[in-house]
């Protein structure tokens, strides 16, 4: 049997060896692992948008991947950590929401506590749970392992808070959700949203910034500010030529209008 897929999902950046330490871990157990780092550049501590990048990259990994997610500011505290089997994936890490929205995207089978130190390394951190918890268990499903072996069923789970879209009339009304690597203001605004106006003619304003109309790609704009549907089907503000995020002064959760201008 091919060996399962391990991706890695974490805040812990390139600068320290945390990362590595991890795959050492993995490896020292199951040598043959195969171990993907889908990011490890989110925002310290930023579990939305751990959930978001692993949501809209999951579905590109073959069956019975495990993902592991680490971004845990809750580590040591009385946030348990979890297992999720799904049915063509696993999902491994925080019982903090990191893990939801990926996996609700799924049928979920169960959901277990990794409580069985049988699976942990011998010693157990209060700081360092990816190491000492988190990589093992992957380890040890990817060699094999059942996700009933690893602890007790858990009835409940928590799930991430997402911002509702709010829609009056002619106009809805989103916030920006996550900022990528480049800048882009992503927002909660889906595709469907917008096909409820009607695509044709339609204003996005930002604070003082007002976009008639929607981009086919980058290299359409011709303006300082553009608004397009991205590869995650949702709808972002971008800069031409810059970063949306420095020019506007936008952040997280600032509210951004969608409205239809009629046919």
């Amino acid at each position: 049997m091919e060996k399962r897929l391990i991706t890695l999902t974490t805040d812990f950046g390139d600068k320290d060896p945390f990362v590595g330490i991890m795959k050492g871990v993995i490896l020292s157990i199951d040598a043959g692992a195969r171990i993907v780092d889908l990011t490890n550049g989110v925002e310290p501590q930023d579990i939305r948008g751990a959930a978001l990048a692993l949501n809209y990259a999951c579905p590109f990994f073959p069956p019975q991947t495990i993902h592991v997610a680490v971004v845990d500011p809750g580590v040591g505290g009385a946030r348990r950590p979890i297992l999720i089997e799904c049915d063509d994936a696993f999902f491994i890490g925080p019982d903090n929401g990191v893990l939801s929205l990926a996996a609700e995207r799924k049928k979920v089978k169960r959901v277990v506590e990794l409580a069985n130190r049988r699976y942990h390394l011998q010693s157990v951190s209060s700081t360092f749970h990816g190491r000492d918890i988190f990589a093992p268990a992957a380890a040890h499903l990817a060699a094999g392992a059942s996700a009933v072996d690893f602890g007790p069923a858990l009835d409940h789970w928590t799930r991430l808070e997402w911002p509702e879209v709010a829609k009056s009339g002619d106009e809805i009304r989103g916030e920006i959700i996550y900022i990528d690597h480049f800048g882009n203001l992503i927002t909660n605004v889906s595709a469907r949203d917008l096909d409820a106006l009607g695509r044709q003619r339609l204003e996005v304003s930002l604070a003082e910034i007002t976009i008639e109309g929607l981009a086919e790609n980058y290299a359409s704009a011709v303006k300082e500010y553009v608004a397009l549907l991205n590869s995650w089907g949702l709808l972002e503000i971008s800069c031409f030529n810059g970063r949306a995020d420095r020019r506007s002064g936008a952040d997280v959760g600032d509210p951004v209008h969608v409205r239809s201008l009629g046919r």
